[in-house]
């Protein structure tokens, strides 16, 4: 059997060596991943004794623990600012990028209760003219409104455009002299004979409050008051039309009020809704600090020293004359996973440190701890 290629010594280009090339054309990664796999190799005993790796294998190892390290920053970076990132576009790639809470949620739960109060919200609230026939008094919206009845989709009928013109209209016409108009204003208080034109009198907001209260109830106990009763979607005019017409209803669809689904902000149905769309791609090996590049050495040591674990344990001795060698692949598989295991709950322990909750409490913290400090400042003594 032909003997498998062992480290030579150093390694060869790292462009078009790696399984994935997801970091080939990084300059940084081109020019460490051969550093990397001599650091590797040394770590591991050679040139004292042989490592049974190539450096395509040194390169693999190192793709995965930058892929690893972004992996676990990134879920991370996606369970701190979920609730921020819902709702915008699938395409927006938020690695490398700074979040900034909004009060995007807090507003669409709010403009919910809005366009229930009728004062606003995202519901598409049309209009319909529905054809008035004289005599008749009871109306079917269900079957009148075209959306309904052709499309068999329940409404829900907002307001109905059916009443008397507003009692301001008739409180005060300075031209038409109807109403409580000019004259028998001016008369009220004493000014008669006086141009409006030219005269002014002052009165309290109450006053006209009270005058068109007065008017109201006037139009609705001494006349037949323009009102209406909706019950289940059949409209019942009072009082009942003399004359053919038509009048105007504001009605929503309950489908769309009712579907939960969110899209109305990025203007299509692909954005942000949780874990699994949140764009956050493999991190740039370059914009990486040292920090981060360290553990990214250590874990990759860790899987090379797992993968040449693997690859001793084939033959867990080998004979020689008079002999015959242990190999340790299974005592350096057990060291790498410690190892792995314990790079992945130190960088998870840092991260929940400086996670948003974490950093606000901080800098609460020093927020008091620097109060107390200037407590402790004696006041200086003024002396006039």
């Amino acid at each position: 059997m032909a003997q498998e290629a062992i480290w030579p010594g150093s390694g060869s280009a790292a462009s078009g060596s790696t399984p994935f090339g997801l970091y080939d054309t990084d300059s940084d990664f081109q020019t460490e991943a051969p550093q990397f796999a001599t650091w590797c190799s040394r770590r591991l005993g050679y040139p004292i004794v042989d490592v049974e790796l190539q450096d395509t294998q040194f390169y693999a190892c190192m793709e995965e623990s930058i892929s690893e390290y972004s992996a676990q920053v990134n879920q991370f970076n996606i369970r701190d600012n979920l609730l921020h990132l819902r709702g915008q576009a699938t395409s927006s790639n938020f690695t490398h990028k700074r979040v900034k809470p909004t009060l995007s949620e807090n507003i669409f739960i709010s403009e919910e209760y809005g366009q229930e109060a009728g004062v606003g919200g995202s519901l598409d609230v049309q209009r319909t003219a529905v054809s008035v026939n004289s005599g008749s008094q009871i109306y079917d919206l269900n079957t009148l409104i075209s959306d309904a009845s052709q499309s068999g989709e329940s409404i829900e009928v907002r307001r109905v455009h059916y009443e008397a013109r507003p009692a301001i209209t008739r409180y005060f016409d300075p031209y038409a002299g109807t109403g409580f108009g000019s004259n028998a204003m001016l008369d009220g208080f004493g000014f008669g004979g006086k141009s409006p034109a030219i005269s002014f009198v002052l009165q309290p907001i109450y006053a006209d409050l009270l005058r068109i209260q007065a008017i109201e109830f006037n139009d609705q106990i001494r006349k037949s008051a323009y009102s209406f009763e909706l019950t289940n979607n059949q409209l019942r005019l009072f009082p009942i039309p003399q004359q053919s017409g038509s009048l105007w209803v504001d009605y929503v669809k309950t489908s769309d009020r009712d579907n939960p689904l969110r899209t109305r902000h990025s203007g299509s149905a692909d954005v942000v809704s949780d874990y699994s769309n949140a764009k956050y791609d493999f991190m740039v090996y370059n914009k990486i600090n040292d920090v981060g590049k360290q553990w990214i050495r250590k874990y990759g040591l860790a899987l090379a020293k797992e993968l040449l674990g693997i690859i001793r344990s084939k033959y867990g001795t080998i004979p020689i004359p008079n002999a015959e060698v242990s190999l340790d692949g299974d005592t350096l598989r057990a060291e790498a996973s410690a190892e792995k295991e314990q790079l992945i709950e130190q960088l998870r322990e840092t991260l929940e440190q400086t996670s948003r909750k974490a950093l606000m409490e901080a800098s609460k913290d020093e927020s008091d701890f620097e109060q107390e400090k200037l407590k402790k400042v004696p006041y200086p003594l003024y002396i006039g």
